[in-house]
């Protein structure tokens, strides 16, 4: 009988730990980015958020924090890499300080338009980038999102790279684009979004580096002089998820999340595709000054840039060839 006994007590206890186990595993996950309410990737993070908690029967909730609540990208990478943070869209610029092999994903001129960049995400060297995040940034790379190619703004005339060297251009402060800067002799500064609009009408900086999206979306054209319609790099984001919170769930909450997020992004380059185009139209309907310029107009920087990063990695000369392939 005592055997029995202590057989029940044992059943019981272990169901109520089973039991207390899976009401505290229902959770209500925050997902952070620094992008506004109204940014395609704002957007895809509420959309994957409503089709997540669906996809788990209402066990699981997403919070999405926008525009920069839960701190710049480098203080929410902090976060997840702790568990403090369970999810987040990064920048791939962010994402290269600790896995500097994803600078090759910021070669310039990796591509000739928007519409390639969902392809050459999905190419092996740049899939090959995302295994090796775990390991290096405490992240588990879900997918890419596709973001606008890079152009520069202007508060000062530009008619050649000349009249670039010596200004002040605020970018995201990450060594690929450092390094291309730097090679145009222009002093990159690091500035919040949010504080870009005040920095270029004060003349604290003399432009940025910035896509299509922003420059139409804040009227940052109302305070420069010239546009160059570059399409210099691409912008890819990342959907990841803290290495220690993924650790903790459920195969079917990993195949839920990777399922949804994955799905969202990857809507992001069509809606990327027909949204440029009509970015450009509403820039060039402002009749503010607009140059149109491609790789020749940044030759000498660009092949400083491929020097370097050459060495640096391999993998870069792999991405290249997918682009070619691509191009077609």
């Amino acid at each position: 009988m005592m055997k029995l006994s202590k057989l029940i007590t044992g059943l019981t206890l272990a169901l109520t730990s089973l039991a207390a186990g899976q009401v505290a595993y229902a959770k209500n996950f925050r997902l952070g980015l620094v992008t506004p309410a109204t940014h395609v990737w704002t957007k895809a993070a509420e959309s994957f958020s409503k089709d997540f908690e669906t996809a788990s029967n209402g066990e699981h909730k997403v919070t999405v924090f926008p525009a920069g609540q839960l701190g710049n990208e480098a203080q929410m990478l902090q976060q997840l890499q702790t568990g403090a943070l369970d999810m987040a869209f990064l920048t791939a610029a962010e994402l290269t300080n600790r896995h500097v092999d994803m600078g090759i994903l910021f070669a310039p001129y990796l591509v000739k338009n928007v519409d390639q960049v969902p392809a050459l995400l999905a190419s092996k060297p740049a899939q090959d980038l995302l295994t090796d995040l775990p390991r290096k940034a405490g992240v588990v790379g879900v997918a890419y999102g596709t973001g606008g190619l890079r152009q520069m703004i202007s508060v000062n005339a530009v008619q050649s790279v000349a009249d670039l060297k010596g200004k002040k251009i605020r970018i995201t402060p990450q060594v690929p684009l450092q390094d291309f800067y730097r090679n145009l002799g222009v002093a990159p500064i690091s500035l919040p979004l949010s504080g870009v609009f005040d920095a270029m009408s004060n003349k604290q900086v003399d432009g940025t580096d910035m896509d299509l999206e922003i420059i139409v979306g804040l009227k940052l054209y109302d305070i420069a002089d010239t546009t160059l319609l570059s399409n210099h790099m691409m912008w890819p984001v990342v959907g990841v998820v803290s290495a220690r919170v993924w650790s903790t769930l459920s195969d079917s909450d990993k195949k839920n999340i990777q399922d949804t997020m994955s799905k969202y992004l990857a809507e992001t380059g069509s809606i990327y595709s027909a949204k440029e185009k009509e970015w450009k139209q509403a820039l060039l309907a402002t009749g503010k000054n607009t140059k149109e310029v491609g790789p020749e107009f940044f030759q000498d920087a660009i092949n400083q840039w491929e020097t370097k990063w050459e060495k640096q990695t391999p993998l870069l000369k792999a991405l290249r060839d997918a682009s070619k392939e691509i191009s077609q």
